[in-house]
């Protein structure tokens, strides 16, 4: 049983009808040297779309480089050659921008640059590479609170990528091992997302997550081969000494399981697994609306945690 769009369309293999054979002209290649771009002369062109090319190669070899005010730089120059139309190097600038300013420390700039990104965001694809950027903007910066946010943001817009549930478990992992070491750079956290860094409710959610991410794993592996299967057994087996530390109870990892389970039906995943999907489409329930609020409902956070207190006591 094929799931996640993996087979294709019979049209994708017909033969094309009634096909004009065109008799090209001679053509001579443009043979241009290493990093040509970083010439001067390379900007002597009344062609927008050359000088923006130029300020955009800049830009990604000084990334490459580690230069990252001069990526910052020349990025900003592109921006100004780019179409209105280009939407797609206009949000690749601008997420190159916020990353340099990100390891610039610039975090109010980057927010904003992320923000901008946000505003032209028209689909799932667009949405998904915007909270991977605000990932990794708030992990630079140890706003642990909105990371697990947009980290939750990404389980509830592709809630079949069994790798974003991997992330966010690694995430509440990492929370439940260093509890009570979180410093005062937590001050910008919200009163909401305090509540969800409690040790408790960090420890169910990592077991929740883990959980999640072996089912998706042991579906995928029916689909896949070679270095791509390597990768989700070696996940897989990660997942499970996790859950070996993590150490819940039995009755909660098969509650865990029937609820994160329950979606998990080949009709709804090739349904809701639309990555690239317009967003004037799609409706994305929160983690808490679709997940959490059902774990709580259940009571295996008071239940669990009272016995993860009486463990550590004896």
């Amino acid at each position: 049983m094929e799931i996640f769009g993996s087979t294709f369309d019979d049209s994708v293999f017909s033969e094309a009808r009634d096909r004009v054979c065109v008799c090209l002209s001679s053509y001579s290649a443009k043979v241009c040297e290493p990093e040509w771009f970083c010439d001067n002369a390379a900007l002597d062109t009344d062609d927008s779309l050359e000088k923006q090319k130029v300020f955009k190669f800049r830009g990604d070899l000084a990334v490459r480089q580690g230069d990252y005010q001069k990526a910052y730089e020349a990025y900003s120059s592109c921006l100004e050659w780019i179409a209105d139309n280009n939407l797609t190097i206009r949000r690749d600038v601008l997420e190159g921008m916020a990353r340099c300013c990100t390891k610039l420390g610039q975090k109010d700039r980057a927010l904003d640059l992320a923000h901008l990104l946000s505003k032209e965001a028209s689909n799932t694809c667009h949405l998904s590479s915007l909270l991977l950027l605000k990932v990794s903007i708030y992990q630079h910066f140890g706003a642990v609170g909105s990371k697990m946010s947009s980290l939750q943001q990404l389980c509830s817009l592709l809630p079949f990528n069994p790798w974003h549930w991997f992330s966010l478990g690694q995430m509440c992992l990492q929370l439940s091992e260093s509890a009570g070491e979180q410093t005062d750079r937590e001050t910008e956290e919200t009163q909401e997302e305090a509540e969800e860094l409690n040790e408790d409710r960090v420890w169910l959610k990592a077991c929740t997550c883990f959980i999640r991410t072996r089912l998706l794993l042991r579906i995928l592996q029916q689909q896949q081969a070679s270095f791509v299967l390597q990768r989700s057994e070696n996940a897989l087996q990660t997942t499970e000494d996790v859950l070996q530390r993590l150490n819940p109870k039995e009755t909660t990892v098969q509650t865990l399981t029937e609820v994160m389970s329950e979606d998990l039906v080949p009709e709804k995943m090739r349904e809701d697994y639309q990555d690239g999907e317009s967003l004037a489409s799609v409706h994305v329930q929160s983690f808490r609306e679709r997940w959490w609020n059902k774990i709580l409902l259940i009571g295996l956070l008071k239940t669990d945690g009272r016995q993860r207190q009486a463990d550590m006591e004896s």
